[in-house]
């Protein structure tokens, strides 16, 4: 086989996963990742069994494979667009806001990935939980550094905690995400907003409040609503 064929063999083989995981993100984000496996895959693909061993040899491997993916999708859908906002206060909300955003608009099938995934996997130890609590460790550690940054740009108060702020947002983000999946409550996403702007505005300094006028605020939110 020329090399160009190996190539293009590889290429196929790859978004043949692709569109594998992206399926198994949608369908575990609402039935649970113990709740996928090869022969659910291969039912939803029209696949056949075989040809899905040949991608994942366990069903481990693909719990893993597609936790991986949800977070690929993540960072895409919220990490990215965060970022594009100038390092500060406005960053901060914007992580929050973008959030918010991307369980309300169904990114998921089943709301937020990470908080279903969490909620199955707290109490079973393994390498599945392991790298569940280590992504989440991270969107924790974004902001936290968020607020640091905040803070060091003089918008936000220097005694504040960006462990404990980080959490209460974190806090409220998923509160909301529980409200609309189990009671539909679409009223959830405006209410963790208030609260968090709420926050934001009472330990801003007079720099960081003026950045928080609802104006630049919404102005913020209709440029994640765009993408």
């Amino acid at each position: 086989m020329s090399e160009k064929a190996v190539k293009g063999t590889r290429a196929k083989g790859e978004r043949t996963r692709n569109t594998i995981l992206e399926t198994a993100v949608h369908i575990s984000s609402a039935e649970g990742l113990e709740g996928l496996t090869i022969g659910r895959l291969a039912s939803e693909l029209a696949m056949s069994k075989s040809g899905l061993f040949a991608h994942f040899g366990s069903k481990e491997e693909l719990q893993i494979a597609t936790v991986e993916a949800a977070r690929s999708i993540f960072i895409r859908e919220v990490i990215r667009p965060a970022f594009e906002a100038e390092s500060g206060v406005l960053r901060l909300w914007k992580l929050c806001d973008t959030w918010l955003r991307y369980v309300q608009s169904g990114v998921f099938r089943g709301g937020c990935f990470f908080a279903a995934a969490a909620s199955e996997f707290d109490s079973r130890p393994g390498p599945v939980r392991d790298r569940i609590a280590a992504i989440m460790k991270e969107w924790l550690a974004t902001l936290g550094d968020a607020v640091k940054q905040a803070q060091f740009a003089g918008q936000l108060e220097k005694d504040l905690d960006p462990t404990q702020l980080a959490f209460e947002f974190n806090s409220l983000e998923l509160g909301a995400n529980w409200a609309f999946q189990l009671y539909g409550d679409k009223q959830a996403f405006e209410r963790a907003r208030q609260a968090i702007l709420e926050r934001l505005r009472r330990h801003a300094t007079k720099s960081g409040a003026i950045l928080l006028q609802p104006a630049k605020v919404k102005r913020s939110g209709a440029r994640a609503r765009a993408r």
